[in-house]
């Protein structure tokens, strides 16, 4: 009778009908769920697991008319948001001012509007550069007239 060499690891005995490619995925399918359990668990833990109550989600920001005092214009600030339907379709935006409150403001008709077109506001939101703003109160809605770069 003919000797064979050792058999290689992994290899199915003569026989027992496993190949090994099947071996394999079957070892790899515990090893993968295994796997995804504990990447569910570290984006668990990650989300965080606070012992006390969990904080009061935020309010939105206040409109002008539900901000107790209106500053007095013009003011300085920076935009947080640009409300337009395109750069040449702005119809408000909303800006934080230096002193820290919030204001939502319609844009009217600007007076300088060639120097400063309301299109403009979309490069101030991106890059955080201050601008001043004139308004007037028209029934509780802030109506932008005029405004210029603050840097």
């Amino acid at each position: 009778m003919r000797r064979r060499g050792p058999r290689r690891v992994g290899a199915p005995r003569r026989g027992d009908g496993v190949h090994p490619a099947a071996l394999a995925r079957r070892l790899a399918a515990p090893t993968r769920l295994a796997a995804l359990a504990l990447a569910a668990g570290l984006v668990l833990a990650a989300c965080g697991t606070s012992q006390g109550p969990s904080p009061a989600p935020a309010s939105p920001a206040p409109s002008a008319s539900a901000v107790a005092s209106v500053p007095a214009s013009p003011v300085v600030g920076v935009v947080l948001k640009v409300d337009s339907a395109g750069l040449d379709k702005v119809s408000g935006f909303t800006l934080r001012t230096d002193a820290g409150q919030t204001l939502v403001l319609s844009i009217g008709v600007l007076e300088n509007g060639a120097q400063f077109p309301p299109g403009h506001l979309a490069e101030h939101l991106a890059t955080a550069a201050p601008v001043r703003v004139w308004f007037r109160d028209e029934n509780g809605t802030l109506v932008v007239y005029r405004i210029e770069d603050a840097g």
